[in-house]
């Protein structure tokens, strides 16, 4: 297996905020200008890459060279547990990727390995093909991508409109559910750094829209809660946008070499709200700069009029 990891201290320009909008205080992190393009030869490009954001939270890349969908996972540590967001799309290498990386952390601290606790961003196969082999991990706390398994770990009360957490040991995580591209979909919000996780829901790209009220709903509910916290980050689960504007990758496509970065921001969460709205109800394509809102059926594409000051 080839691992990759990257430890960006020189970076400076990309340290996030010390303290939210509000004035929270927020723990920093660094994010690389760029990722690892998979390819174009894929014997020189490691399975996996490892960026360390700061030391307890870490952004994992599948490469495009095992799955084209390249996707991204999280792996968070609290004093007693770790949370890792999503198993991968190959599946094969994902367990003993991330048993490495927790062992690692856990030498470096002389202290015994934290609990694992697998999440989902939702269900679907490029985020759930680890499950199996990370299932097989000893004392691994496994939470299924339904509903119901979502509301029984993080307690929560009433789906979709309720919030609930999962504490990692003085480390508290908000799951949010958000329906609309699957009916398991959740952000998470990590309240240590600010980053609010959105998986398939809000990233670079291509968002598919499987329920159309659902994911408006959601939408309205995601902007509800980031105008009442601080947010550092917005981070998805793919990069399909190129750098240009309105440019994206084809489906399918494993080597991006100018890809768009990974993070977002608290904007984009107002601006896909809006883009639900400006279809009146109405499932409908929305196009721009950094994202389009795309049904599975497709009808005509709307570039909305930017608003004159």
């Amino acid at each position: 297996m080839k691992y990759h990891l990257w430890l960006v201290f020189a970076l400076p320009f990309a340290l996030a905020a010390a303290s939210g909008q509000d004035g929270s205080k927020l723990d920093s992190g660094m994010l690389p200008p760029a990722w690892r393009a998979s390819g174009p030869q894929c014997a020189a490009v490691p399975d996996w890459q490892a960026h360390e954001y700061n030391p307890e939270f870490y952004i994992l890349r599948e490469s495009g060279c095992l799955n084209y969908e390249k996707p991204f996972l999280y792996l968070i540590f609290g004093q007693d547990k770790v949370l890792l967001e999503d198993t991968g799309a190959d599946g094969k290498t994902t367990a003993a990727f991330v048993s490495d990386l927790i062992e690692k952390w856990a030498q470096r601290r002389r202290r015994t390995s934290p609990q694992l606790v697998v999440i989902h961003s939702h269900g679907h196969g490029d985020h759930v093909a680890g499950d199996t082999e990370l299932q097989k991990l000893p004392g691994v706390q496994f939470i299924a991508a339904t509903p119901a398994e979502l509301q029984k770990a993080a307690g929560i009360t009433s789906w979709p409109e309720g919030r609930g957490q999962i504490d990692l040991g003085g480390r508290i995580l908000d799951i949010i559910p958000i329906p609309g591209h699957h009916d398991a979909s959740i952000a998470i919000y990590d309240r240590r750094t600010g980053n609010l996780m959105t998986g398939d829901s809000l990233y670079p790209g291509r968002l598919y829209v499987a329920d159309f009220p659902a994911f408006a709903a959601s939408a309205d509910r995601l902007e509800a809660f980031v105008k009442t916290q601080p947010i550092a980050h917005v981070l998805g689960t793919h990069i399909e946008q190129m750098r240009t504007p309105y440019k994206d990758y084809p489906r399918g496509t494993k080597y991006q070499a100018d890809e768009h970065r990974l993070e977002l921001s608290r904007a984009h969460v107002l601006e896909l709200a809006d883009a639900f709205r400006s279809l009146n109800g109405q499932p409908g394509t929305v196009v721009l700069p950094e994202f389009t809102v795309m049904p599975r059926t497709q009808p005509a594409p709307v570039t909305p009029t930017p608003q004159k000051d």
